[in-house]
């Protein structure tokens, strides 16, 4: 029987993953670094597990072999996904993680033939990173042609950020903002633009953040400029914005080692059982292409004449709260891939399941606005 092993199982996020895998009768193989976490983990669920650190190639590659594909889940994933990805080329076995980090993706990206040459398939952002929203993307720009503009807006209403999303910011945050421009990422302060949205209650502010479909949106769609934002709170917005100063300090090793440790000791595992079954996320793609002015075939008029219109599409998508909606996308990617559905080589959600893949599960709608 094909399996799958889930790295980074007993974290916040891949508890969630596990879950809905036995609930679908599936049974993957657990894995991570923490042989306790594990033990109890697997006794719960009825289900093997390997103890192993990530760095350690020769068990990495081991409990591969014994299985056909890994989810990833083991963030912050700059840390980590170098290490996966290099020992599924090894073992020949698929790759799936649940990361938004773009730095993952572009690697990601640059390894391609590599994984076409090992008949594997590389799909980082499984999860809310950046499935519905890739899929989103791809919708909208599927019904313009020729576009130059992706803008890319997010709400998450009645949710919360789990540890492990914490410590991956905590871990990129040097990073800066990332925008696409004329089809090349680069970096912006932090809250580099910010704009009022309206998702359907009232015009509500959001603000630009790296968010993964700056990497993943270009080879979906092919559209050079892309910018991401994200509703957040005021108060985050303003420590958002004093990152720009302050961030200089907080770089070194050790004082980004401290912010994790803090989360750690501060911060809920993550959404609650009842936030994970009310909340929701909003999200807003938005396409736009110039559309040269219609002289009609008597015309003398010329070009430069009239200003340069453009053509501009807008759809919106609902779904069910972010770290839910991860668990069900994910695993429903590592039934597709053991059924012998994958393209190999890097793929993106919508690349390698169509645009409407998202449809598919329970909560999600999507409407053009």
């Amino acid at each position: 029987m094909k399996s799958f092993l889930i790295y980074g199982s007993y974290g916040y996020t891949g508890n969630l993953i596990v879950e809905q895998a036995v609930k679908q009768g599936m049974k993957p193989i657990l894995a991570g670094r923490d042989e306790n976490q594990l033990r109890a983990q697997a006794e719960k669920f009825g289900l093997e597990y390997r103890a192993f650190s990530i760095e350690d190639s020769s068990a990495l590659d081991s409990a591969l072999l014994e299985v056909d594909a890994v989810l990833h889940c083991a963030g912050p994933f700059v840390l980590t996904f170098q290490q996966m990805a290099e020992a599924c080329l090894r073992t020949k076995r698929h790759y799936v993680d649940i990361s938004g980090e773009i730095e993952g993706f572009e690697a990601l990206a640059l390894m391609d033939e590599e994984a076409k040459r090992a008949g594997i398939m590389f799909l980082p952002g499984g999860g809310f990173d950046v499935a519905p929203s890739d899929c989103l993307s791809a919708y909208v720009a599927s019904k313009v042609e020729n576009a130059t503009h992706l803008e890319l807006y997010i709400k998450s209403i009645g949710s919360g950020v789990s540890r492990g999303t914490a410590r991956s910011g905590i871990e990129n945050m040097q990073r800066q903002g990332r925008i696409r421009r004329d089809g090349k990422i680069i970096s912006v302060p932090n809250v580099w633009d910010s704009k009022m949205i309206d998702f359907g209650r009232g015009a509500s502010r959001v603000v630009s953040v790296g968010w993964g479909d700056v990497s993943t949106a270009y080879y979906s769609t092919g559209i050079p400029n892309i910018t991401t934002y994200m509703g957040f709170p005021n108060s985050m917005v303003n420590g958002m914005k004093a990152m720009r100063y302050l961030g200089a300090l907080l770089y070194s090793r050790a004082a980004r080692d401290f912010l994790k440790w803090m989360i750690g000791k501060t911060l809920p595992s993550g959404p609650s059982q009842e936030q994970n079954k009310s909340g929701f996320s909003l999200l807003i793609a938005e396409v736009r292409s110039p559309k040269p002015p219609d002289f009609g075939q008597n015309s003398t008029a010329q070009s430069g004449d009239f200003a340069v219109q453009e053509i501009c599409v807008r759809a919106k998508l609902k779904t069910p709260e972010a770290y839910y909606l991860t668990s069900l996308t994910s695993v429903e990617i590592m039934k597709r891939i053991l059924d012998g559905h994958y393209k190999t080589g890097f793929q993106t959600p919508s690349k390698a399941y169509g645009a409407d893949f998202i449809l598919e599960f329970e909560g999600v709608e999507r409407e053009n606005v």
